[in-house]
């Protein structure tokens, strides 16, 4: 395999995966991905609790999935990471991002010796007295929570050579596809537990929020409610979604009544983010929604969500910027994972960059 490859790994509440990408001569396409999945506890809400049980998935990933290399871009997005639009004064760079423990003190919900920085300037601006000022996203994630998160890929005997914030991973495998336009468009990643929202202006991020809200938040709600299993409770959330129910028995109805609440809970949140975005930038009207992530699979969710903010909803997919190798799988198992591999290619597009 010619030229370099990069590895992505998203290490999420219910698995792990991983996409390998070629990058050759500004052409890019997608090697291998694989997944495992989790025991139940070993991640909560995206952050690493067991590095021993997440070592061992990866472990048996990394064997399953015959990877060509150990260093892998590691994303993280969970509670503890925050995404802030700051003003700073304008640096360069490399000299910005050195002094920012001394700069960015009142914008950290938490003491700077215990957090991890980084900042993304989008755009030059002056201040009201003239001062020349760089605007741009400062991220702030926990350093305990990142070195978790390390701890537990290092165990596997795998190397992370980047740490970076899922929701730009998202960005990148994505933005893509309205590259030009000029229009402002919401991408809304769905996990299990961590849904990622970012805004965008042809390709450059505006907004970025991180919902504790996903895909089993909606499953623990039936099993709870109806008192079954989680597994039977993930089998009655895929058979009646959001669009039927009401003719089916009783003990249906009543799955599809809290399916809803639940249902309606992930989209006020969602909505609430974007109206947020909306009323900070009013000159930049939101144009569509791309809705992607095994919890956007759900039948009748897209719907419901469109409806609810008045814009359409689409499906995104990383592969339409990026070609389809020879990976192994089939075209069906190709496009069953579509939807999951947006965090894990973002990152690795990540070294394209």
């Amino acid at each position: 395999m010619a030229g370099r490859t990069a590895i992505g790994l998203d290490i999420g509440t219910s698995g792990v995966r991983a996409a390998e990408l070629a990058l050759n001569k500004g052409q890019v396409s997608l090697e291998k991905f694989g997944q495992v999945a989790l025991p139940d506890g070993a991640v909560r809400d995206g952050e690493v609790m067991d590095p021993n049980a997440v070592a061992a998935a990866l472990k048996q990933l990394w064997e399953g999935t015959k990877f060509s290399s150990r260093k892998v871009i590691l994303g993280v997005a969970n509670q503890k990471v925050i995404v802030r639009q700051v003003d700073l004064p304008w640096m360069p760079l490399d000299e910005l991002k050195s002094s920012l423990g001394f700069q960015v003190a009142d914008y950290v919900p938490m003491p700077i010796d215990q957090a991890v920085l980084d900042f993304t300037p989008l755009e030059d601006v002056v201040s009201n007295e003239g001062t020349r000022l760089v605007r741009g996203l400062l991220v702030a994630a926990s350093r305990d929570m990142v070195s978790r998160s390390i701890e537990a890929v290092q165990a596997a005997d795998l190397t992370p050579t980047v740490v970076d914030l899922s929701s730009f991973a998202v960005l990148r495998s994505l933005a893509g596809m309205e590259a030009g336009s000029g229009r402002v468009e919401a991408l809304v990643d769905v996990g299990a537990r961590v849904t990622n929202i970012v805004v965008h202006e042809n390709g450059v991020p505006r907004f970025i929020r991180i919902l504790l809200l996903g895909g089993s938040d909606l499953t623990e709600a039936v099993a709870e409610r109806m008192g079954v299993p989680r597994e039977q409770a993930e089998a009655i959330k895929q058979q009646i979604g959001l669009t039927g129910g009401a003719e089916a028995g009783m003990d249906r109805q009543a799955a599809a009544r809290v399916l809803e609440s639940a249902a309606n809970t992930f989209i006020d949140e969602v909505r609430g983010s974007l109206d947020y975005f909306s009323a900070s930038w009013p000159s930049a009207p939101i144009s569509r929604i791309t809705f992607t992530g095994g919890g956007s699979r759900l039948s009748g969710l897209a719907e419901r969500l469109s409806e609810s903010c008045r814009l359409p909803v689409d499906t995104g997919s990383p592969f339409a910027a990026v070609r389809v190798g020879d990976t192994g799988l089939t075209p069906e198992q190709i496009k069953f994972v579509e939807r999951l591999a947006v965090v894990p290619v973002g990152l690795a597009l990540g070294a394209a960059a």
